[in-house]
C-alpha cells in the first residue's frame, strides 16, 4: 500500500505567505538562549545537548528570504552563496529577492533554478559573497521513522532563527516526502529539517492549520534529501528550469459536514478546488462529530481518480490515512475514535492534478467488540424513505432508490433490505448495468429481502431499493456487508 505524506486542514494550507503578527510568543527568548557559542548550563541531559549542538551547527547557515511583503526561509548549501528554498516562496518574484543572514546582514539574491515537474524547490544565488557557513546534506536513504527531527526558520516573518524539535512521523520514499511533528509555521517554508548531526534531511514545504491566520497543528511536510540530490545535480549542470512549473497553492474553503450513517456524498475534485502545496494535488475537507470508543469506517470511491483519505482528531493529531484499502485504488479508513469531539477528514487525490468524481461515505457503530466487527465488515448502511419524490420504476410505477458501492472481483457481499412499512424488493446491478440478482422475501415469515453474491469483477455496483407492490411507501434500512 502506498503512503503519502500529507494531512488535513480545517480552513487553510499556509506556506511562506505574508507575515502574520503573533502576540505573546517567547520564541525570541528561546532562540537567544540556544544561540550562545558554548554549551548552556541548563543542558543537563543528552537530549538537551543534542538540541544545542544541532542548533549551533546549523543555524548560522539558515536565512530568511524576503519577497515583497512575504517571507520564507532557506539553507545556504555552498560557501559562495547558493541557497536552497521552496519554489512557492519565490515563484511570484521578478527573479530578485532579499536574503537576510543569521547575523542580520542583508544581500540581494537571484532566483536561478526551479524544481522540475512542479517539485517545490528553488535555488537562489546571493550576490557578491564568499566564505559563508553552510549546511551539509544528509546521505540519501538515511532517514528513518521515529528519528528526531529539528526545524529552523523564520515563522510568521518575525522570529528568525526559531528552533523546534520533533520526530519523523512518516516517510513516503516513493514520492520523497517526510512528515514531521516538529512545529513548522508560515514563514518556515524553505527552511531545513535536520537530523541529530545537524545535517539537512529535508526542505520544509507545507503545514496544516486550523484557521486562515493560524499556525501549526503538529503536522508538517518536507521534501526529502533523496529528491534534493537529483535536483541539485540538474542545477549544477544547467538543466533545471528557470521558471516555476507549480500551480499557485490555494486556501481551503470551510469544511463540509459529513453525516455518519447518513447519505453518501457525491463530489468532485479538480481545477478550482484547494491545492496542496506539498504535491500539487487537489483536496476537499469534511468534518463530523465522533465519540470516544466509536467504531468508524470511512470510504472514498472513484473510477476517475486515485482517492486518498486522512483523518485528523480533535487534538489536531493524525489518526489514520489510507490509499488503497477499499480495493483497486479506493481508500478506506476503519478506526476506533480515541476521544470525543470534531474530527476532520481530507478527501485527496494521490497524484498531482488528478480530476474526477468520487463517492464519500462514513459509517459508525458503538464501541463493543461485536459492533466493531460489524462496522469493520460494513460496506454501506443507509436509512431512507420511499415516498413521492423518489424515482419511479417505469414498469409498474413503484418507488425506488439506488445506492452505489465499490466492489472487487471475487468479493462476497450480503445485501439486506428491511422495512416495517412496505414489502421490500431488492436488486443488484453490475458495473456494466446488468442485473446480477434480485429478491423479494427472505422466507414466508420474513418479508425482508436479502442477496448473497460473489462479485464477478471490480467496479461500481448499484443496489436498487424498491417496493414489491406499486404504491408501497415508507422507511427502510439497507445494509451491505
Amino acid at each position: 500500500m502506498n503512503t503519502k505524506l500529507l494531512s488535513v486542514i480545517t480552513s487553510g494550507v499556509l506556506s511562506a505567505g505574508s507575515a502574520i503578527g503573533l502576540g505573546g510568543i517567547n520564541t525570541l527568548a528561546i532562540t537567544s538562549l540556544l544561540s550562545v557559542n558554548s554549551t548552556p548550563a541548563y543542558a543537563q541531559d543528552a537530549d538537551e545537548q543534542i538540541n544545542v549542538r544541532v542548533y549551533q551547527r546549523a543555524s548560522p547557515a539558515v536565512v530568511s528570504v524576503v519577497v515583497g511583503n512575504g517571507t520564507g526561509s532557506g539553507s545556504i548549501i555552498s560557501p559562495d552563496g547558493l541557497v536552497l528554498t521552496n519554489a512557492h516562496v519565490v515563484q511570484n518574484t521578478r527573479r530578485t529577492v532579499t536574503v537576510i543572514l543569521a547575523d542580520n546582514r542583508r544581500f540581494p539574491a537571484d532566483v536561478i533554478a526551479f524544481g522540475n515537474n512542479g517539485l517545490d524547490l528553488a535555488v537562489l544565488k546571493i550576490r557578491g559573497v564568499t566564505n559563508l557557513p553552510t549546511i551539509r546534506l544528509a546521505r540519501s536513504g538515511s532517514i528513518q521513522v521515529g528519528q528526531r527531527a529539528f526545524a529552523i526558520g523564520n515563522p510568521f516573518g518575525q522570529f528568525a532563527g526559531t528552533f523546534t524539535v520533533g520526530i519523523v512521523s512518516r516517510i513516503d520514499r516513493e514520492r520523497g516526502l517526510i512528515q514531521t511533528d516538529a512545529a513548522i509555521n508560515p514563514g518556515n517554508s524553505g527552511g531545513p529539517l535536520l537530523n541529530g548531526q545537524g545535517e539537512l534531511i529535508g526542505v520544509n514545504t507545507a503545514i496544516f492549520t486550523n484557521s486562515r491566520a493560524g499556525g501549526n497543528i503538529g503536522i508538517g511536510f518536507a521534501i526529502s534529501v533523496d529528491r534534493l540530490q537529483p535536483f541539485l545535480a540538474a542545477v549544477r549542470e544547467g538543466r533545471a528550469p528557470r521558471v516555476t512549473q507549480r500551480q499557485q497553492p490555494r486556501t481551503a474553503n470551510p469544511p463540509v459536514d459529513l453525516t455518519l450513517n447518513g447519505a453518501a456524498i457525491n463530489d468532485r475534485l479538480g481545477p478550482g478546488d484547494n491545492i496542496l502545496p506539498v504535491d500539487n494535488s487537489f483536496f476537499k475537507v469534511y468534518r463530523f462529530e465522533g465519540r470516544a470508543g466509536q467504531q468508524v469506517v470511512i470510504e472514498m470511491l472513484s473510477r476517475e481518480i486515485d482517492p486518498f483519505l486522512i483523518l485528523i482528531g480533535p487534538n489536531r493529531r493524525e489518526i489514520a490515512q489510507d490509499d488503497d484499502s477499499a480495493g483497486g485504488k479506493n481508500a478506506r479508513i476503519a478506526v476506533t475514535l480515541p476521544v470525543s469531539g470534531t474530527y476532520m477528514l481530507i478527501a485527496n487525490s494521490y497524484q498531482a492534478g488528478e480530476s474526477g468524481n468520487y463517492i464519500l461515505r462514513g459509517l459508525a457503530g458503538a464501541g463493543s467488540r461485536r459492533n466493531r466487527l460489524r462496522v469493520e465488515n460494513l460496506i454501506l448502511q443507509q436509512e431512507g424513505v420511499l415516498s413521492p419524490g423518489a424515482s419511479v420504476l417505469s414498469s409498474d410505477g413503484s418507488f425506488y432508490r439506488m445506492y452505489n458501492f465499490q466492489g472487487r472481483a471475487g468479493q462476497s457481499v450480503t445485501i439486506t433490505l428491511e422495512s416495517a412499512d412496505f414489502d421490500p424488493y431488492l436488486a443488484l446491478l453490475g458495473p456494466d448495468g446488468e442485473k446480477l440478482a434480485e429478491n423479494n422475501n427472505i422466507s414466508q415469515n420474513d418479508p425482508s429481502s436479502v442477496l448473497s453474491v460473489t462479485l464477478p469483477k471490480a467496479g461500481i455496483y448499484r443496489a436498487i431499493v424498491n417496493t414489491y407492490q406499486p404504491g408501497g411507501r415508507g422507511r427502510y434500512l439497507l445494509t451491505i456487508r
